[in-house]
């Protein structure tokens, strides 16, 4: 078999998720703290988990529509009004799918034509480039840095946007930076998406999890900005529901029936059981999702002091569950630091460069994980810290 002839080139020439490419490293490995997956250390809440065993039981193992289910659709109208203070229609502006990513390769490929330019702010989490790429579109980042503590700056947006220019992709909180966007930023990239005629893609999929006094803001919120917007959501890191699979896409109705056609032809529609688990988690998860949201604010302010400590200059990020502390200064690049804290110290953070070129001299550290560990953690760190001085 030619497999160079048999196996499409747009598939082949896509570079391996940096993320998982050490995530395998730690796999099967009891003695390695990892600090590099993004994914809550808690259990699903129980009563979630309860809704999911109910359903199991009462026999609920068929498909549902291929937009989902119609009481799942309602309860994510609901909660979307109230958070985000935005209206969708639950019967024709709301499609559950199989966890934001399904959605992002559903909008992509429903909105890209061969060519168009797709921009999205870098560093960023790791499927969107390829995702525009298999859309056959053209990625473009925008690089973000310290300075701006990782947010969009406008002005850099508006530099970008070429007569190709069709998409721009957000997300705030981000990963793997933690950064935020203050609405003024939001107000601002919202006047250049409407005087280019760009449309929309905002992941806000860590919404949830901000440690400000600020209430988040969506950009699918402000002026102008629904009808140009698709909003993406989920239930993976704010109710702890990754392994369940289910996320949401808000928006025109246009563009959902061309999204759903795709999910039909693929996806069918997400799992039943975790349809009817969402439904528990948006009508009575918020206490818990508080309790992990508090757990992980502390958290927080702990492995930033320590890494600020021991030379890892570091910001402090306004939401999700990711730290990105500096390494410049050890003389190592990302890649090669965290080689050597795993080897040395065992313990595994993600190079910076994971997430985009400009992540260099950075390692994106994750503290979903037991206090405890994360203690140990540091304390290792610190030590490998003072060894490279």
């Amino acid at each position: 078999m030619d497999w160079k002839r048999t196996l499409s080139k747009q598939v082949v020439d896509l570079p391996r998720s940096g993320i998982r490419e050490f995530f395998d490293l730690v796999t099967g490995s009891k003695d390695i703290i990892s600090l590099g997956v993004g994914e809550p250390d808690f259990v699903t809440p129980w009563n979630i988990r309860e809704a999911a065993i109910t359903s199991l039981e009462k026999g609920h193992t068929t498909y549902t529509s291929n937009y989902g289910l119609e009481s799942l659709r309602r309860a994510i109208a609901r909660y979307v009004e109230g958070f985000f203070h935005v209206s969708y229609n639950p019967l024709c502006e709301i499609l559950p799918t199989v966890g934001v990513s399904e959605a992002i390769d559903l909008a992509l490929r429903c909105l890209i034509n061969p060519g168009d330019e797709v921009l999205y702010h870098e560093p960023c989490y790791v499927s969107y480039a390829p995702s525009v790429l298999l859309a056959y579109g053209t990625p473009k980042a925008v690089e973000t840095s310290i300075d701006d503590l990782f947010a969009l700056n406008p002005a850099k947006l508006e530099e970008a946007i070429t007569p190709r220019t069709k998409v721009l992709m957000l997300n705030f909180p981000t990963n793997p930076t933690g950064s935020i966007a203050p609405r003024k930023t939001l107000e601002e990239i919202a006047r250049i998406c409407i005087k280019h005629d760009l449309f929309v893609l905002t992941d806000e999929i860590y919404s949830e999890l901000r440690y400000d006094d600020e209430e988040h803001t969506s950009i699918a919120a402000l002026p102008g900005m629904k009808e140009r917007t698709l909003l993406l959501h989920g239930f993976s890191k704010a109710f702890a529901m990754t392994g369940f699979r289910l996320g949401y896409a808000c928006g025109p109705s246009e563009l959902i029936e061309q999204m759903m056609k795709i999910h039909s032809y693929t996806m069918i529609c997400p799992t039943i059981t975790s349809q009817e688990a969402g439904i528990e988690a948006l009508q009575n998860g918020t206490a818990a999702m508080q309790e992990m949201r508090d757990s992980y604010h502390r958290r927080r302010d702990y492995i930033v002091k320590r890494f600020n400590n021991m030379g890892m200059d570091c910001h402090l990020p306004g939401g999700a569950f990711y730290t990105f502390p500096s390494i410049k200064r050890f003389g190592l690049s990302s890649k090669e630091f965290a080689m050597r804290l795993l080897q040395e110290q065992k313990v595994a953070g993600v190079p910076g460069t994971a997430f985009g070129t400009c992540g260099e001299g950075y390692l994106r550290c994750c503290y979903a994980t037991a206090f405890e560990l994360l203690e140990t953690a540091c304390d290792k760190m610190e030590r490998f810290c003072a060894s490279l001085k």
